[in-house]
């Protein structure tokens, strides 16, 4: 598949690994939970499709891939790099001095680990990891998990096997013979809880409704802004039992702010690691219209209240909101009105038997449960005919 002119850095020598029955598998991602836990997500589905699989993830020490991919099992190696500042900043000084060292570190990653395949899931960390594979003449994967793909993603594109797309949208950045819509990856430990044990785990009652609230794995602070403000409505008022996960940079001042506070079922979170329990645990769920929150909560078959950033490129939280919204399984709430409106728009949902059971149903109709293991599939082909191998 690959010309002799894009072996120009030829390093990928010594035996085969697939043909010896092992598969090497170089997975990049970084930076936030959308481009980690969809790249979790395949390497278990890869680690369960064979059981001669070696995988190695590739991200910066500094993001939550660091400590996320470890606890989920997988060994990580580390890169120098960040992403180009749009406004004027010293801190784009050191800009080429990282990418040239993160190009550096990624050829002696890729020699020495000598994988089959790269896997790019998005973030900054993958472009050069990407990049040196196609230019040694290893196969490159991509997982775009919006429907507008993040630059990294764009730029290594054309030089990919194959491209798995999410939305419909996404698939106009791509060469068209190389996409396949499968869906976003998704944790299966997601639905292995049972909704009494997740509730008994936050000290909760089965008796009041649960709602969920998440800012994405950074945080949001205009959610945060907005709870504040209503929080006395939602736990006092309408009696609700409340799980806030606000973000590690959020969460002194928030404890500080409401310590003292007689909010005995609030539980504020920085972040939520088990985050089956409170999926579980929720009867409605407010979010940030992340494509990975949307997979999520596609396969919890949650009602939500999404509430797209405003800074993202594309504006495509807005247009992920909109395919939930249309099928029944959400309602969005602007970042701008989310202050005003939070406590009557959780009203109106939460006590609503009826409107519950049918957006929970609308969710589970949008879900991809199987994305992970498609993407695995594809990928373990893709690497035999590389090698040549008949089973």
């Amino acid at each position: 598949m690959h010309s002799a002119a894009a072996k120009n850095i030829s390093s990928h020598d010594g035996p085969d690994s697939a043909a010896m029955g092992t598969l090497k598998v170089l997975i990049a991602a970084g930076g936030t939970g959308g481009h980690v836990y969809p790249a979790i997500a395949i390497a278990d589905a890869l680690r369960d499709s064979s059981t001669n699989t070696e995988i190695l993830f590739v991200g910066t020490k500094n993001h939550m891939e660091w400590q996320t991919v470890s606890k989920a099992g997988y060994n990580i190696t580390s890169i120098w790099i960040s992403g180009f500042h749009r406004r004027l900043t010293i801190k784009n000084l050191l800009f080429p001095v990282k990418l040239v060292s993160s190009l550096v570190q990624s050829l002696a990653i890729i020699k020495k680990f000598k994988p089959d395949i790269v896997v790019s899931c998005g973030g900054y960390v993958a472009g050069p990891v990407g990049w040196i594979a196609t230019k040694m003449g290893i196969p490159l994967a991509i997982q775009e998990q919006n429907s507008f793909p993040g630059v990294t993603n764009r730029l290594l594109g054309k030089n990919a096997e194959f491209v798995f797309t999410a939305f419909d949208d996404a698939q106009k950045y791509f060469p068209e013979d190389k996409t396949k819509m499968v869906g976003n990856p998704t944790r299966k430990s997601l639905i292995q809880t049972n909704r009494k044990e997740a509730l008994k785990t936050f000290d909760f009652s089965g008796e009041r409704k649960t709602l969920l609230i998440l800012g994405g794995s950074g945080g949001a602070r205009s959610i945060n802004e907005a709870m504040q403000k209503h929080i006395d409505t939602l736990h006092n008022d309408l009696g609700l039992q409340i799980i806030w996960q606000c973000g590690k940079r959020y969460y002194d001042k928030l404890r500080r702010d409401i310590d003292g506070q007689d909010y005995d079922r609030l539980r504020l979170k920085d972040f939520i690691n088990d985050m089956a329990k409170a999926y579980s645990a929720a009867d409605l769920v407010i979010s940030r219209a992340g494509a990975l929150s949307c997979s999520e909560l596609a396969l919890t078959g949650k009602p939500s209240v999404l509430v797209p950033s405003p800074n993202v490129a594309g504006d495509h939280q807005t247009k992920n909101a909109r395919s939930m919204v249309e099928s029944g399984a959400a309602k969005l709430v602007p970042d701008n009105e989310l202050k005003k409106r939070l406590a009557d728009v959780v009203d109106e949902i939460i006590h609503n038997e009826q409107q519950l059971k049918k957006m929970s149903q609308s969710a589970s109709d949008l879900a991809r449960p199987n994305a992970a293991k498609e993407i695995a599939t594809v990928i373990i082909e893709l690497i035999h005919k590389e090698n040549k191998i008949t089973d």
